[in-house]
C-alpha cells in the first residue's frame, strides 16, 4: 500500500522532542488503560506501538498521536469481560479478533470514502455518549481504587459490590491512588511545561511504594514480557459471532469518531487540513495490527496530539518517534514498569475519565435547550446501564426526528396558495394585475425551499384551497430540492386537478428539478406548452385557458416551453 502521509525531514528536531514527548505522556497513559482494560498492561503498550505507528504511517492527519484512548478502553472492558466470561479458554483471543475486526471495518469505511459523514452528528449525543464512558471509567476504576480486584458484571457488579469494596479499602492502595489524583489535579500550570503529570504521579506512586511501604502487600503490574509481542491467530466462535461482530462494528464506528474529531483538533492547532478517509484507512491497519499482536484498541488521543504539537511535532515522523520509543521500553526497559502499583494506575485512568465528561455542556445544557439537555442525560443513562449502540442509536434517532421536525415547520411555512395579489407572495405589478383578473379562478401554488418529506403533509393541505378554482399554477422557481415524499404529494395535488379538469401549469423548475418530475412522470400529464420557466406568462395562459375570459393578445407573451 502506498504510504498516503508524506514525511519530510524540514521539522526534524520538533518532531523527534514531540514524539519523545509524547512517548512519555504515553507510556502511564498505556499502562493505565491496558490494565483498566483486563487485557494486561503489556497490551496497553503494544496498543499505543502499534496502532500510533500504522496510524502515524498510513494516515491523513500529520500531527496526530494514535493510542489507546479512555472512550475505547471502556468498550475493551467490556468487550474482553463479556467474551471470557462467555469463553474464559479463548476469551482473550476473541477479543484481540474484535480489535481486528474492528481495523477492518475502519479501513472499509475509509476506503468507501465515508469519512466525511463519520462526525455528522448532534452534539447533544456526542456529548452524552462521550460523557456516559468517562463515568464508565470512573465506575470502573472504584475497586482499583480501593485496592481489589474488579468484581465481575461490569458497571453494574461494581455499584452493587460497592457496599462490599468499600468494606474491604485497603488504606495504603487507597491512599496512593488518592496522591496521584491530588498530583494530576495540583500541579502548577508552569511545572506541567517540563513534567507530564502523568509521568510524575507514576514515579511518585511508585517510589513512595517501594521505600515508604516497602513492606506492605502492594498490588503491582508485574514483570512485562521482553521482547516482541507473539502473532495472535484470528479465532472466532460460532455461538459468539454475532456478538464479536456488533462489538466490533461499535468499536471501529467509535474509533473513527474519536479519531476524526481530534483530527479537527489537530487542524485547529496547525492550520492545517486532514484527509479523513486516509485516516479511517490509517486507524484501521493500526488496529487490526494491535490485534494482531495482542494488543488493544485505539484512536487518536487528543491529550497525545495536543502536547505533540506543542513541542513542535508537525509530521508522521512524530508519531513514529513516539512509537520506537515506547518499542525500546518494551524490548529493553520493561523491567523499569513491574513495581508500578495498581492504585496509581487507577488513579491515572480515573482522572481521564473525569476529564472525559463534559462539564462545560452539562452545566448549561438545560439553559440552552430543555430538549437537548434530555437527549444528553438520555444517551448517558443509556451508556451506562444499557449499551453505547442502543445509546447513539436511541439519541440518533430522537435528535434527528426533533430536527426533522423543526425544518418541517419553517418549510411547511413556505407551502402557500393564493388567488389574489395579497403580500403572502412577492408578486410584480403585473403579476398581482393578473391575478385580480382572475378573480379567484387562478390558484398560485408556491413552494420555496428544500423540499424535505414532512413537507408533503403541507401540500396535501392545500388541496382544499384548490376546490373553487379552475386553473392551478405550481410555482418551483425557488426549490432547490424535492425529496422522493414531497414529489408523490405533488404528483397527487396534480392528478387530483387534473381529473377535476383544471388547467394545470408548472413553472420555474430547475434541471435537476425537471428531472425528479421526469421520474415521476409528470410532465407527461401535461400538455408541453404548459411547462414554462416564467410565472407571468403561466398567469397569462392560466386566464387565456379559461373560455369565458379571453385574453388581451397584445400582453401574451411567448416563449418556448420546457419540456
Amino acid at each position: 500500500m502506498q504510504i498516503t502521509n508524506k514525511i519530510h525531514f524540514r521539522n526534524l528536531q520538533g518532531d523527534i522532542f514531540g514524539g519523545v514527548t509524547a512517548a512519555v505522556i504515553a507510556l502511564p497513559m498505556a499502562l493505565a488503560f491496558g490494565v483498566a482494560s483486563g487485557a494486561g498492561a503489556q497490551a496497553g503498550l503494544y496498543g499505543a506501538i502499534l496502532v500510533g505507528f500504522f496510524a502515524a504511517l498510513f494516515g491523513g492527519t500529520p500531527a496526530l498521536i494514535s493510542e489507546p484512548t479512555g472512550p475505547m478502553t471502556v468498550i475493551m472492558t467490556a468487550v474482553i469481560a463479556h467474551l471470557t466470561a462467555a469463553d474464559p479458554d479463548n476469551g482473550m483471543a476473541m477479543a484481540f479478533t474484535v480489535v481486528m475486526m474492528a481495523g477492518v471495518i475502519q479501513i472499509i469505511l475509509g476506503s468507501l470514502k465515508l469519512g466525511k459523514y463519520v462526525t455528522l452528528m448532534p452534539y447533544t449525543v456526542v456529548s452524552g455518549f462521550m460523557s456516559g464512558i468517562g463515568i464508565i471509567l470512573i465506575i470502573l476504576q472504584t475497586a482499583p481504587f480501593l485496592g481489589q480486584a474488579s468484581p465481575k458484571g461490569g458497571v453494574i457488579g461494581t455499584i452493587t459490590n460497592l457496599p462490599n469494596l468499600i468494606a474491604n479499602i485497603k488504606p495504603i492502595e487507597t491512599g496512593l491512588a488518592v496522591m496521584t489524583v491530588a498530583i494530576l489535579f495540583l500541579m502548577p500550570a508552569k511545572v506541567k511545561k517540563f513534567v507530564p503529570p502523568q509521568l510524575l504521579a507514576l514515579v511518585v506512586g511508585t517510589l513512595v511504594s517501594l521505600y515508604v511501604f516497602k513492606d506492605a502487600d502492594i498490588s503491582v503490574v508485574g514483570k512485562i514480557p521482553t521482547g516482541l509481542p507473539q502473532f495472535h491467530m484470528p479465532y472466532f466462535s460460532a455461538s459468539q459471532f454475532r456478538v464479536m461482530l456488533v462489538d466490533a462494528l461499535v468499536l471501529g464506528m467509535l474509533g473513527c469518531i474519536d479519531a476524526l474529531l481530534t483530527s479537527v483538533v489537530a487542524d485547529s492547532l496547525t492550520r492545517t487540513e486532514h484527509d479523513s478517509n486516509k485516516e479511517l484507512i490509517g486507524q484501521g491497519l493500526g488496529n487490526l495490527a494491535s490485534g494482531m499482536f495482542g494488543g488493544i484498541a485505539g484512536a487518536g488521543a487528543t491529550m497525545g496530539t495536543v502536547v505533540n504539537i506543542q513541542a513542535g511535532g508537525r509530521t508522521a515522523l512524530s508519531g513514529l518517534t513516539r512509537a520506537l520509543v515506547l518499542l525500546v521500553v518494551v524490548l529493553g526497559a520493561s523491567g523499569l514498569t513491574q513495581n508500578i502499583p495498581m492504585a496509581v494506575l487507577a488513579g491515572i485512568a480515573l482522572k481521564v475519565g473525569i476529564n472525559i465528561i463534559d462539564w462545560g455542556f452539562l452545566k448549561r445544557a438545560h439553559k440552552v435547550s430543555i430538549k437537548a439537555a434530555l437527549i444528553m442525560y438520555g444517551v448517558i443513562a443509556l451508556t451506562v446501564f444499557v449499551d453505547l449502540m442502543v445509546a447513539v442509536g436511541v439519541g440518533l434517532f430522537i435528535a434527528n426526528i426533533l430536527t426533522i421536525d423543526r425544518l418541517t415547520s419553517l418549510q411547511s411555512e413556505e407551502v402557500k396558495a393564493i388567488s389574489d395579489s395579497d403580500d403572502e407572495i412577492d408578486l410584480n405589478d403585473e403579476e398581482k394585475a393578473l391575478l385580480d383578473r382572475a378573480d379567484g379562478r387562478v390558484l398560485l401554488f408556491k413552494l420555496s425551499g428544500p423540499m424535505i418529506f414532512g413537507v408533503a403533509k403541507a401540500i396535501s393541505r392545500e388541496h382544499n384551497a384548490m376546490k373553487n378554482c379552475e386553473a392551478l399554477i405550481v410555482d418551483l422557481s425557488e426549490v432547490p430540492m424535492m425529496g422522493v415524499t414531497s414529489s408523490l404529494a405533488l404528483e397527487n395535488a396534480i392528478k387530483e386537478a387534473i381529473d377535476e379538469r383544471r388547467q394545470v401549469f408548472i413553472v420555474g423548475a430547475s434541471a435537476k428539478i425537471q428531472k425528479r418530475l421526469q421520474k415521476f412522470g409528470i410532465p407527461q400529464m401535461l400538455p408541453p406548452d404548459h411547462i414554462l420557466m416564467d410565472r407571468q406568462e403561466a398567469l397569462q395562459k392560466a386566464i387565456f385557458s379559461l373560455q369565458d375570459m379571453p385574453l388581451d393578445k397584445n400582453i401574451y407573451m411567448t416563449q418556448e416551453p420546457i419540456s
